[in-house]
């Protein structure tokens, strides 16, 4: 291939690669999974999980005996007194030592099979506050991903006024030239349009503070090429609200995550009474220790005859040394607590009022779920009043506007007039938008209480 072609083939894919991923457009489910996948507060939460796994497993090496070595050796250089002679002569000496010891606790107040227990249900527990937070990260960027659908709505409601405003000025001033209208409504016209244009650059910046809010949510380094898709993802659906409070609540008791957080909480800290007490009780362990040692001197050579040193001779073998010196020990240790200036008392007793604490807190956690659940239905069905209130609102203001139009037609109504009825309308528009996500998001709310997902998988 000609090098030029070849460079202007790869030029076209890098510029189309480039153009399409600035004008990707996210969906919601593109949000939220990018939002679980990099969101600091969910990472450490998954490393507060690990830790909960890693004390699980310390947890169950308390089961297993304890295994050391030791190993030394020394050297003693100088003057020193010869076992063979009893004269102090200058040698030198070394002295090796080695030995290992095992241990295992047989009984220790099931204080190791509690402890194991706890760690299972800190495991629990972690997994619940991880499952917790990534429904907490879901909402608030399925509310954030709404107000950035809302404000693109709303902006387009804006523009379409201006045009059917600018539309009015070219009739106003054919109206005015023909003598039909004063100038003066021309002039009001413009005030008009002077007005829209500022509802236009107040409902851009709108926009663009959505979208930051949403791509600080799912911590994107850039947000001037951000943008959500146009479709609707989102229905007004009103099944949520067939079912009553009560029964909701009672779904709600089964699968919200706050409520098992509170119930696992309540488990680990009876458990913690138990291990508390569990010091009570004697302890019971068993060991096992062996020890060896060599040493090494210049041991004096003697004549058999007249006792006079002749030599020295080499000191027995290590592995001989080793074996003859070798000792074992085995056994086990009795410990009772006696007194312990009330340290085990104390510690039992605080961790009875923990325990006391989180059977309140459970409780709290279950009132305020009910709280909870009966005011996202009572609001949920008071967001859909409100549309259908802001439905009906527009319908007037609608026809309202097009009954003023005709009169400003013939020349029945003022140009001001009928600024105020295009004003009415667009605030009528705006409202049904607002009302229209209010509702959509207040159902989201409810639809978790019931367990149903943000993201339907």
């Amino acid at each position: 291939m000609n090098p030029k072609k070849y460079f202007s083939l790869l030029l076209f894919v890098i510029i189309s690669f480039y153009s399409n991923a600035q004008s990707r457009r996210w969906s919601l489910e593109d949000c939220v999974k990018y939002a679980l996948e990099h969101n600091i507060s969910i990472r450490q939460s998954e490393l507060d999980t690990q830790s909960a796994g890693i004390d699980k497993k310390t947890a169950f090496g308390s089961f297993l005996p304890t295994v050391s070595a030791n190993a030394s050796h020394s050297w003693n250089i100088g003057l020193n007194q010869d076992i063979t002679t009893g004269l102090l002569k200058n040698q030198t000496t070394q002295f090796t030592s080695a030995g290992a010891n095992v241990g295992i606790d047989i009984y220790k107040g099931l204080q190791n099979l509690n402890t194991l227990r706890k760690a299972n249900l800190s495991v629990v527990a972690a997994k619940y506050q991880l499952q917790k937070m990534k429904e907490d990260i879901a909402l608030n960027v399925a509310n954030a991903y709404l107000q950035v659908l809302f404000n693109k709505e709303n902006l387009k409601v804006q523009n379409n006024q201006l045009v059917i405003d600018t539309k009015q000025l070219n009739r106003t001033q054919e109206l005015v030239n023909a003598g039909t209208l004063p100038k003066g409504d021309l002039l009001d016209v413009k005030v008009t349009i002077a007005a829209d244009n500022q509802k236009v650059i107040n409902a851009e910046n709108a926009l663009l503070i959505a979208k930051l809010s949403l791509t600080q949510l799912l911590q994107l380094d850039s947000f001037e090429n951000f943008d959500v898709t146009d479709s609707n993802e989102f229905q007004m659906d009103q099944a949520i609200l067939s079912q009553t409070p009560t029964a909701i609540y009672d779904k709600a008791k089964q699968e919200r995550v706050e409520l098992k957080i509170a119930q696992t909480n309540l488990e680990i800290a009876q458990k913690n009474v138990i291990i508390a007490k569990g010091a009570y009780q004697p302890t019971l362990r068993g060991f096992y220790n062996f020890n060896s040692r060599v040493s090494y001197a210049d041991i004096a050579l003697r004549d058999s005859n007249t006792g006079a040193i002749i030599g020295t001779q080499s000191p027995p073998k290590f592995i001989d040394q080793f074996s003859d010196n070798k000792g074992q020990s085995f056994g086990a240790q009795l410990s009772i607590p006696v007194f312990n200036g009330f340290a085990v008392r104390n510690n039992v007793e605080r961790n009875k009022v923990s325990f006391e604490k989180s059977k309140i807190a459970l409780e709290k956690q279950e009132l305020d779920l009910q709280r909870n659940v009966y005011t996202a239905f009572t609001d949920a069905k008071g967001a859909l009043k409100a549309y259908e209130s802001a439905i009906q609102a527009l319908d007037a203001r609608s026809q309202s506007y097009n009954y003023a139009k005709e009169k400003f037609e013939v020349g029945l109504m003022n140009s001001f007039d009928l600024s105020q009825s295009q004003t009415l309308l667009s605030a009528a528009q705006s409202e049904v938008l607002r009302t229209k996500y209010d509702y959509i998001f207040k159902t989201k709310i409810l639809e978790l209480y019931f367990g149903i997902p943000i993201i339907k998988n």
